[in-house]
């Protein structure tokens, strides 16, 4: 497996706390990628502890939301850990800044691998928190892993649908066809070439007439509120002709599959809310197992407050659902 070099310092979006214990770790999936990730634990435990793998947005790092998210949790006495998916940032695996439904929901059960097999960890006590675009494959995991007693989505956001179909739905069957046909011409360049050619995620300078979403992720990820430099969404570029695989892989085909517990949480006002909408709802529709499923609706907040917003972020309905699932 390939040996990473891992900051040690702490370069994290948000203090430090004094209430947990904290160090890198790393860990491998099935195609021998090695992964990164920040581990987060109570001080001064004895027992054998429930655990969360989290995972933050699409084109984020660990040192962002999902690291916070896993500080927290581990301050409500849950071991977690935030890692980098493969082929970004400080996880391994070539070509760089490559995305794939396939390779990313085997990150997750990897983690899973992972947390089992630490001496601390109750392994029939496993969660899952995925954030905004990672979200998505939240529930794509869920639905393979039977492991997974407890999974909660932050802000959903469905990369394969919109890839497919643009934002709010809105690209034309004729537009996604052009798409395709720019996409693989792409993947011809790219091959004479033996490089990616890469494109922007969070658009900088922006634009005075940019849509509020737009601003909104620009007010995380390239002001001091979120910047990390080694977040795409801050800085970088997504290998281009990811968009491919998800544009032909339907995520949430399986969804209905879940026996085990799945918490959606999105803000009313977020420009995502349908993701979790109608994710909640083709889980859930004609569907036996519906006891232990829950759709969260919160007012009066945008799509990035679920990213660091304390004030709103319910940190006590996450952990009262972790709780009662990993019991």
């Amino acid at each position: 497996m390939q040996q990473l070099t891992l900051t040690q310092e702490w370069d994290k979006t948000f203090p430090k706390s004094d209430k947990v214990n904290h160090r890198k770790v790393t860990f491998h999936n099935r195609f021998w990628i090695t992964l990164a990730a920040d581990l987060y634990e109570p001080k001064d435990v004895q027992w054998k502890l429930p655990a969360i793998a989290v995972s933050g947005p699409f084109g984020a790092v660990k040192e962002q939301c999902s690291g916070l998210y896993a500080q927290i949790m581990a301050e409500r006495w849950f071991l977690t850990i935030a890692f980098d998916p493969s082929y970004t940032w400080e996880s391994g695996g070539e070509p760089r800044y490559v995305a794939s439904p396939d390779i990313n929901t085997e990150d997750f059960q990897a983690a899973v691998d992972f947390l089992s097999i630490q001496d601390n960890v109750d392994p029939e006590k496993i969660g899952i928190i995925w954030i905004c675009g990672r979200g998505w494959l939240a529930l794509n995991v869920a639905s393979i892993d039977t492991r997974i007693k407890a999974t909660v989505c932050m802000t959903m956001y469905n990369m394969s649908r919109v890839n497919h179909n643009g934002y709010f739905d809105a690209t034309s069957e004729d537009d996604l066809y052009e798409l395709k046909k720019n996409l693989n011409a792409q993947r011809i360049e790219d091959y004479k070439a033996w490089e990616a050619k890469l494109w922007w995620w969070v658009v900088d300078p922006l634009p005075d007439d940019a849509p509020f979403f737009v601003k909104d992720y620009y007010d995380y990820y390239k002001t001091p509120r979120g910047y990390h430099p080694r977040s795409l969404n801050s800085n970088g570029w997504w290998n281009m002709t990811s968009s491919l695989s998800f544009i032909n892989t339907p995520q949430h085909t399986f969804t209905k599959e879940i026996r085990n517990a799945v918490l959606i949480i999105h803000w009313e006002k977020a420009h995502s809310c349908y993701f979790s909408k109608d994710a909640y709802a083709d889980m859930t529709k004609d569907w036996k197992y519906n006891d232990n499923k829950e759709l969260m609706i919160i007012p009066d907040a945008v799509h990035t407050d679920l990213y660091n917003n304390l004030n709103v972020i319910p940190f006590d309905k996450i952990e009262n659902f972790m709780r009662e699932y990993l019991k």
